[in-house]
């Protein structure tokens, strides 16, 4: 009973910062224009991270993409700047969207 327990609590604990990342594209209104595996007014999170898959500075690249905005790259839509999203929630997004599969 404790071992089945136990598991559950690790199970769940490993849930949480993938949940936590998907919270803070909400609270920051990032999935009005995306979602995990749907293209919506912007590119899904799964193609995102498979376009920057294991390419240098990706991460750097796509903060300061969220933090100013930009264009071109996913279509005729630009994507709108967020410059008060905090560095660490920014980062913590990226690489949550970097991770996606």
């Amino acid at each position: 009973m404790r071992k089945t327990l136990l598991a559950a609590l690790l199970l769940g604990m490993a849930a949480m910062p993938a949940m936590a990342n998907l919270q803070l594209a909400q609270k920051y209104s990032c999935t009005a224009c995306h979602a995990v595996d749907k293209k919506i007014v912007g590119p899904a999170y799964k193609d995102v991270a498979k376009k920057y898959a294991g390419q240098k500075g990706a991460e750097a690249m796509l903060m300061a993409k969220v933090k100013n905005g930009g264009s071109g790259v996913w279509g005729p839509i630009p994507m709108t700047p967020h410059p008060n999203i905090p560095d660490a929630d920014l980062k913590a997004l990226v690489k949550w969207v970097l991770s996606q599969k």
